[in-house]
């Protein structure tokens, strides 16, 4: 099995928006825990280490790694505690004390800014720069992006999802086409040959662009051109960037294309759970999908009825060159704040984050993209080449990120809600709706300062 990545990554971060508000009135930016402790004089010393992972494979991974850890450091003892939401880690680092974990991990990047911004994770700088290890040549670009806010760098990745298109070559050679599309003008224009009619609906769809479509969502889309959300200021810039307009203005004609919002959201009422084998590029309802890395495990096991292959999401006309990129997310592990034994906490995170052949051992058990520059270019990583495809993406300098902020994903909860108002109909004015979406997530940051 594998490691599938929750689409609604945002409203995930959302839930715990009250217990992260509480943290940060509660917390101070005076350190609580300590550098130090007995592991660095050699003494024995006991650490909890909590996770959200819960399949067996999962969780055999990370026991396989933590038990290659302790038989490096023989005196650090780790205690493991699997699936581990993060509400519930955060209202144990908010109380502290004896029960609170020292390490903890998260599947939701968009919590750094709170992470961070509230204290509950230390500011890994100290001991980085401490044992000379360089973020920045260590870790591909988008990911350390993701796992820092405004120069605090309270987590570090520990493995990456990358998404890129998942294309029926059984469908393509059908309908003629011998290569997957590179721009969005050779996208659209496949997407409308590998569409089938039947009656009022599809027997066939080229590609599922509606926003409530599994991982088509604005901020996947918006890493095709390279959005950058916020202004130097820390101001949303979503209505003076002329990206943000052309992927919402792109998005809808598509939908036009392929038979408009009523039409698609009808035959979308069709599909299957996104996580199982009847997601809809698995039963053939879509020809054409955006997903991540975790899909080509779920395709290997299952085998439809077709051949498939992936290849990278394609780009605007406009950016051609940069074909290629793609949208970047993934894993994040820091230390507790609270934590009163750091010293053998960040031995346990270095390790995990920054260890080649832990790294590779743990992409190729529940088939996630390696987390360094060095593990993605080990021999030892299990790459065939459809997987290969997201190794590409995660080295691509050009693939991006959403940003973190104070809020977590709330700014994108904001720019998906128009996009369901705008693709609907609903809102007409696209300029008019981006500067009231900019007004409603510069209030909400304001408010969460």
């Amino acid at each position: 099995m594998h490691t599938p990545r929750r689409s609604r990554r945002t409203v995930a971060a959302l839930t715990g928006s009250a217990v992260l508000a509480l943290l940060a009135t509660a917390c101070t930016g005076t350190n609580s825990g300590g550098g130090q402790d007995d592991s660095a004089s050699g003494k024995d010393v006991t650490i909890t280490f909590w996770h959200g992972w819960s399949q067996d494979n999962e969780t055999k991974a990370i026991n396989d790694n933590v038990a290659a850890f302790e038989k490096l450091h023989p005196n650090i003892h780790v205690k493991v505690v699997a699936n581990i939401a993060d509400d519930k880690s955060e209202q144990a680092l908010r109380a502290g004390g004896s029960d609170a974990p020292d390490v903890v991990s998260s599947f939701t990047t968009d919590n750094v800014g709170k992470f961070c911004s509230s204290k509950v994770w230390t500011d890994l700088t100290p001991f980085l720069k401490k044992d000379g290890v360089d973020p920045a040549k260590t870790f591909p670009a988008a990911m350390l992006k993701y796992s820092q806010f405004q120069g605090n760098q309270c987590s570090l990745p520990l493995l990456g999802d990358a998404y890129g298109l998942y294309y029926n070559k059984t469908a393509f050679a059908a309908a003629g086409i011998t290569a997957p599309p590179k721009t969005f003008s050779e996208f659209e224009a496949d997407a409308v040959k590998l569409t089938i009619a039947d009656g009022e609906g599809y027997k066939q769809l080229g590609f599922m662009p509606t926003y409530h479509g599994y991982e088509s969502v604005p901020a996947h889309f918006l890493g095709q051109y390279g959005a950058t959300y916020f202004g130097e200021d820390g101001r949303s810039n979503i209505a003076s960037d002329p990206r943000v307009a052309a992927m919402y203005t792109w998005q809808k004609g598509l939908v036009a294309k392929l038979g408009g919002f009523e039409k698609l959201e009808k035959y979308r009422t069709g599909f299957g759970d996104e996580f199982s084998s009847k997601n809809p590029f698995h039963t053939g309802q879509v020809a054409m999908s955006i997903d991540g890395e975790w899909r080509t495990a779920s395709l290997a096991e299952e085998k439809p009825a077709f051949e498939w292959a992936t290849a990278p999401f394609p780009v605007p006309d406009d950016q051609a060159a940069t074909y290629g990129r793609g949208y970047q997310t993934g894993t994040i592990i820091g230390i507790a704040r609270t934590s009163q034994k750091q010293a053998a906490a960040w031995e346990l995170v270095k390790y995990l984050t920054t260890n080649t052949d832990a790294v590779v051992s743990f992409a190729n058990a529940i088939h996630n993209v390696p987390s360094t520059i060095e593990a993605l270019g080990s021999p030892k990583l299990d790459a065939d080449p459809n997987f290969k495809t997201f190794l590409d993406i995660a080295r691509n300098p050009d693939s991006s990120t959403t940003p973190a902020s104070i809020n977590g994903g709330a700014y994108q909860v904001s720019m998906q809600n128009l996009g369901y108002e705008f693709e609907s109909g609903k809102q007409t004015d696209l300029q008019a709706g981006l500067a009231n979406t900019a007004k409603e997530i510069d209030a909400a940051v304001n408010q969460a300062k």
